[in-house]
């Protein structure tokens, strides 16, 4: 591998229009959950000091991770890690924002990595330059919503079973879940499941457009790159796919 330099945004802001130049392996349908529409890139701007980039020895951008930091504790918030997940910890870090809200915890958002480059150990470089930033603002953890990488492999196996399940050395089955249990991370207890971390609801045409699937018939849906089935129902035109996540807790110092 080429020599890659990791930088946050705040340190090299000319990177934030090349962010997403980078190929990257996220199915269609999952840009389209409106939390992320109206706020995912809104991160690079207002919490840059939490945005990591990679370029390698030509200055591509090869990897990208975004984390927010947000007040899990205190008025209004009693320390319980959200079962709306990912859409919820991105509105909350906006919200605490806008209200002055000081933060007590760092959440992981996205750790996304070249299709060219992937299995070479850079999320793992991407996942450690966002445990060091948020250790050096003082944070005591960093959370994380996690999409488990081969989850969509089995898509109509239960996430609360998929989530424990282990192999012979005692780490977990999923790849993605492996470095962040590697990098020091938990399980978050007592129940780690996000079961609706991620909404996307759309009219059947967009749902064709972005699988190239007939979405012609009433139940349940299998799409290629979703963790569960997609909810289609023809006579309303409509289908919603609810993404569940895993949440994983990394404790720092």
């Amino acid at each position: 591998m080429d020599p890659i330099r990791v930088t946050s945004l705040a340190e090299r802001p000319e990177l934030r229009a090349r962010l997403w130049e980078m190929a990257d392996s996220w199915p269609e349908f999952i840009t389209h959950d409106h939390v992320a529409n109206a706020l995912h890139e809104r991160i690079a701007e207002v919490f840059p000091e939490h945005v990591h980039v990679a370029t390698d020895e030509s200055g591509a951008v090869v990897a990208r991770a975004f984390a927010v930091p947000f007040a899990l504790r205190g008025p209004g918030q009693d320390g319980a890690l959200p079962g709306r997940g990912w859409d919820q910890v991105l509105v909350w870090a906006f919200q605490d924002r806008r209200d002055g809200v000081e933060p007590d915890t760092v959440s992981a958002i996205e750790v996304a990595v070249d299709a060219g480059r992937q299995g070479g150990g850079l999320s793992a470089v991407m996942l450690g330059a966002m445990r060091t930033a948020a250790a050096d603002r003082g944070f005591a953890e960093v959370v994380a919503p996690v999409r488990p990488s081969a989850k969509h492999l089995e898509p109509h196996t239960p996430i609360s079973e998929y989530a424990t399940r282990v192999r012979d050395d005692g780490l977990p089955h999923d790849p993605w879940l492996r470095v962040h249990i590697r990098a020091g991370a938990t399980l978050a207890a007592p129940d780690p499941v996000a079961p609706a971390s991620m909404v996307i609801a759309a009219p059947l045409p967009q749902w064709r457009v972005w699988t190239g699937l007939p979405f012609d018939k009433e139940g349940w849906t299998t799409v290629p790159g979703a963790l569960t089935p997609v909810r289609c129902e023809p006579a309303h035109n409509w289908a919603v796919y609810v993404e569940p996540n895993i949440w994983l807790r990394h404790h720092l110092g």
